[in-house]
């Protein structure tokens, strides 16, 4: 144990072109932040799904099946389909075999459920609002008044400004079911931190929270509200990629009396314990659809950093073949400048942290550093079931700039008087591609994730602090004060 309290993981192993991996072998000396490589040819993958291309019906029946096989299997494999897996020291098995049987019984517990229910309804703040964004809509109509309708998934408004939260709440209420006295977690935009340390102040838990010294910085409004709801913040050198490292350590020092909560990334089962804690998103969504307009939506868009709250949006819809599901990944200053966060579209696939998935990595295996104006689409991997999503061609994933995302920010406070965090102005912004695409009255729905009144400072402090280009057009030209 004492091995495992400074490092964690480098993995050598074989991989065939099966489906099948065979059991990892642990070297003596442990790493986080070296990711085992895995080189392979995808076509018996892609060819799985999409046998036949020309035929629609065949190839979202085959889409169903695989996600069919990957759900019956996750309970037993802990993947999604080749990703996900317990890629951990067998020191720290059983414990994460504990973790999986608790969180299954609690699924199905009326007891568990009912107080969730209760603490997500009076202390988060649920539901949250399916808002039509009129004037933002009216904004993509084309030159014949023509164009989709654009709801607004209001997460924005849950308590702590974020959808963070949902999964928080339910994470500190298992670790206090579980008898565990503190809890651990890992921040990047300060999101995270801020939920967790709300939960542990609300049940008493003791809570550490590590987090980069540059997305300090970045998110120092954030800090001070960790600092206020009883938190410890720990400093680490780096980003939100070493401070997960650094908080894996910190649980692993104290596996009986401490709790990791993390994100959709990580070994079985918390990647399928986040996605169940923030589906309440998609589930409300769907009711509020009928209720509205008496359908399901046409399009659901969300940002994609580790895959939270686009798992949260997607979920509930994912059988829906007839529902899109668009993710949004940062392009930085540019998908080909080499900085970026775009996992999904530029990496290759390894393991990272515990789990297989799509990484940032060089040609050596090693993890290159992740870049966006969004501090919490900042990781170099992402949610292995996003991954598993993307191999079959259930959803699509796109890419957006530092400099698009800042414009979609100015044009939504502008519009709708509503200021989106940084990361879900990436999923904003790819409307401005999406809309000319899409026929009249097509419904599409954004999950505005998260405030942005974190980000005001960086906004601020942003190069070409003169009017973004979203506000030069015609319905803008009356204004003359200056962007900021």
């Amino acid at each position: 144990m004492a091995a495992c309290s400074k490092y964690l993981l480098t993995l050598s192993f074989h991989h065939a072109n099966s489906s099948a991996i065979s059991t990892p072998k642990f070297s003596t000396t442990l790493h986080f932040n070296r990711p085992s490589r895995v080189v392979e040819n995808n076509a018996q993958i892609t060819c799985s799904a999409t046998t036949s291309s020309n035929n629609h019906k065949t190839r979202t029946s085959n889409i169903l099946r695989l996600i069919e096989q990957a759900d019956a299997g996750l309970s037993s494999t802990g993947k999604f389909g080749r990703f996900g897996g317990v890629f951990v020291p067998e020191t720290l098995v059983s414990c994460l075999n504990k973790l999986a049987a608790e969180f299954k019984f609690i699924l199905n517990d009326s007891q568990f459920q009912g107080e969730l229910a209760v603490a997500l309804r009076d202390y988060v703040g649920r539901e949250t609002p399916l808002y039509f964004a009129q004037r933002l809509t009216d904004h993509y109509k084309n030159g014949n008044g023509e164009g989709p309708e654009i709801y607004l998934k209001r997460e924005d408004l849950n308590h702590g400004g974020a959808h963070k939260i949902n999964n928080a709440i339910a994470q500190a209420m298992l670790a206090k079911r579980m008898g565990r006295k503190s809890v651990v977690a890992a921040t990047g935009a300060g999101q995270h931190g801020v939920a967790t340390a709300a939960a542990c102040a609300k049940l008493s838990l003791d809570c550490c929270i590590f987090m980069g010294n540059v997305d300090e910085e970045r998110q120092s409004s954030n800090v001070l509200l960790m600092k206020h709801l009883g938190a410890r913040v720990k400093s680490v050198e780096g980003t939100f990629k070493d401070a997960t490292s650094e908080a894996i350590r910190k649980w692993v020092e104290d596996l009986d009396n401490s709790y990791l909560a993390g994100t959709a990334v990580g070994p079985h089962p918390c990647p399928s314990m986040v996605r169940e804690f923030q589906s309440v998103i998609g589930k409300e969504t769907r009711k509020q659809a009928t209720e509205k307009w008496g359908g399901k939506p046409d399009v659901l868009v969300a940002c994609v950093g580790s895959g939270s709250n686009a798992l949260g949006m997607f979920h509930e819809f994912v059988r829906d073949e007839d529902v899109r599901l668009i993710g949004v990944e940062a392009a930085g200053t540019g998908i080909d400048s080499g900085k970026h966060s775009a996992t999904l579209s530029k990496g290759e696939i390894g393991v990272y942290h515990g789990a297989m998935s799509y990484l940032l990595q060089d040609d050596e295996g090693q993890i290159i550093g992740p870049h966006s104006i969004g501090v919490g689409l900042e990781y170099p991997g992402v949610s292995p079931e996003l991954s598993f999503l993307k191999d079959i061609g259930r959803a699509e994933f796109y890419t957006v700039t530092d400099e698009e995302a800042l414009d979609a920010y100015a044009l939504l406070c502008r519009l709708e008087g509503i200021f989106p965090a940084l990361e879900a102005a990436h999923a904003l912004a790819y409307l401005r591609k999406l809309c000319p695409t899409l026929p009249n009255g097509t419904k599409v729905v954004v999950n505005c994730s998260g405030r942005g009144d974190k980000d005001a400072h960086t906004i601020v402090n942003t190069k070409g602090k003169g009017r973004p280009a979203a506000l030069n057009g015609p319905s803008f030209k009356r204004n003359k004060l200056a962007w900021l």
